[in-house]
């Protein structure tokens, strides 16, 4: 490729700035990589009175995000965000002129990438996303290129910072989940709303893409079953510990003999194990190989570093005109797969029982779960306070989650149970 390779820039907050500021300041460290000269040539942003810290004066002014689309970038880099508009129209007007596109837009790719993966193709430009599942964290590509010889049967990952964080930090400090969030919202870790965040849907968002990437299906957010960490007490994470296990919030997608299994849950993960090491904000995904086995990638998933980085990344690859499908295949090889019954994947369960302190409630618990052949592991109960509430913890042995919920709602209906049950599934290392 020979050339200048011109660039138009959507956005211009922490990520579109830390863009715009590597674009500007490291352009001959970036054309060796690239072997031509990238040229930042047109910006567009919300405020254009905002102060920025790097000087974009010279820079042609796009009032419009769409009108990027008719300016002569061979490129256009969206980090507007939103599932919606602008940043739909912009993508569409920029792939339908021929322009190739890179993103770091999760959510819109969740719901629209099969259709803008198939505009690409039909246009004959690459669109990419590295940025748009954990951040930094090289998967898109992982999973578009590296490991593709024998097929991928399953990919698990800590894909949200904010989530992990918090569970991180209950563990650390004893505190409610209520008490830490507030705490990641003074610093910057959640948003004002963290509904997305705290959830599941954020993580809902990249693994649609992640199974796109590995199983060749269209995102479907609509496929993916989604549960969020609000109801996961310090009690569960202090007994999970006991267990040897600790909580972390995982994205799941695998191949099973009935369909494909997706979902986003909490999770009780083995110590020592590459997930349950992973603290704070940072990411990891474990993707299963097949005869290659597991790889594990880990990092910062989110960040202005980390998101600008994986931005860059994308730019020079399409610079130095890498192409090829958006999901690594074309998009109308992408097809559905049947989503997989809650029972096709047994596994062992975390369950925990407030209950009354009196005579025969062990027994009454046991003989519900024994009915549906969930099998008692070990088990852990304090104290003897007759008459007062206490908790019953269990770990089962693998098991349908169709049998567990089934002796759950039976023991929820007893008067001796004081609220309804605490169901955990845990993650095999």
């Amino acid at each position: 490729m020979t050339g200048t390779f011109r660039i138009a820039l959507a956005g211009l907050g922490h990520v579109g700035g830390g863009v715009a500021q590597i674009l500007l300041t490291r352009g001959q460290e970036l054309a060796q990589r690239a072997g031509r000269k990238l040229q930042l040539v047109a910006v567009c942003a919300r405020d254009r009175a905002k102060p920025r810290r790097t000087d974009i004066s010279h820079l042609p002014w796009i009032e419009e995000p769409v009108s990027l689309a008719q300016t002569n970038a061979d490129l256009v880099v969206e980090v507007i965000g939103g599932q919606g508009q602008p940043a739909l129209g912009l993508i569409e007007a920029s792939l339908q002129a021929q322009k190739a596109v890179v993103t770091a837009n999760k959510a819109l790719l969740a719901y629209h990438g099969a259709r803008l993966a198939a505009l690409a193709e039909k246009e004959g430009v690459p669109l990419r996303f590295e940025a748009a599942a954990a951040g930094g964290i090289p998967i898109v590509k992982g999973l578009r290129q590296s490991l593709i010889t024998y097929g991928i049967d399953a990919i698990r990952g800590i894909l949200n910072g904010t989530c992990n964080y918090i569970l991180t930090q209950m563990e650390a400090t004893g505190r409610s989940f209520a008490e830490v969030l507030a705490e990641a919202q003074a610093r910057g870790f959640a948003e004002a709303d963290p509904e997305l965040d705290v959830g599941g849907g954020d993580t809902a968002h990249k693994l649609a893409l992640l199974s796109a990437l590995a199983f060749g299906v269209p995102p479907d957010m609509e496929a993916i079953r989604i549960q969020g960490i609000r109801h996961i007490s310090r009690a569960d994470i202090a007994f999970a510990k006991e267990f040897s296990y600790r909580i972390k919030l995982l994205g799941i997608a695998r191949k099973t003999p009935s369909g494909l299994d997706q979902r986003v849950q909490p999770a009780l993960v083995r110590l020592g194990t590459p997930l349950a090491d992973v603290d704070s904000v940072f990411n990891a995904v474990v993707a299963h190989a097949g005869a290659a086995g597991p790889f594990t990638f880990e990092g910062r998933g989110a960040g202005e570093e980390p998101t600008t980085s994986a931005v860059i990344s994308d730019i020079v690859d399409i610079a130095r005109g890498e192409s090829g499908p958006a999901f690594g295949r074309p998009a109308k090889d992408l097809h559905s797969l049947p989503a997989a019954p809650p029972e096709a994947h047994p596994c062992p369960h975390y369950l925990r029982f407030d209950v009354r302190d009196l005579p025969g409630v062990l027994a009454e618990i046991a003989g519900h779960l024994a009915r549906e052949n969930v099998s008692i592991e070990s088990m852990i109960q304090r104290g003897r306070r007759p008459g007062e509430p206490v908790a019953i913890v269990m770990v089962t042995h693998h098991c349908p989650e169709t049998n567990v919920m089934r002796a759950l709602e039976a023991i929820n209906a007893s008067d001796m149970v004081l609220g309804p049950p605490c169901m955990i599934p845990i993650e095999a290392s």
